[in-house]
């Protein structure tokens, strides 16, 4: 495994609520009634976070864009992930 990325910092804030916005809290909530989970959040110097969630079989991997919408398609990996 490579170098670690994020120095420290946990992979969710304990903020959650300031780093999201709330289009992104929206349907975060609507998703994890569904069995999604918030995995990671990337934190990019000076551009948007990532908001980055796995369905509860592990099996698709999503990002929640700004507007609040699940998108599936897209290149973002995870450790763990083939």
């Amino acid at each position: 495994m490579g170098e670690e990325k994020r120095k420290g910092e946990s992979p969710i804030p304990d903020n959650v609520k300031e780093v999201l916005n709330e289009e992104q809290m929206i349907a975060l909530r609507k998703i994890e009634g569904y069995g999604w989970e918030l995995r990671f959040i990337r934190r990019p110097l000076f551009q948007t976070v990532v908001p980055v969630v796995v369905s509860s079989k592990g099996d698709q991997i999503g990002v929640l864009e700004e507007d609040g919408r699940l998108n599936l398609e897209t290149t973002i990996g995870h450790r763990g992930s083939e």
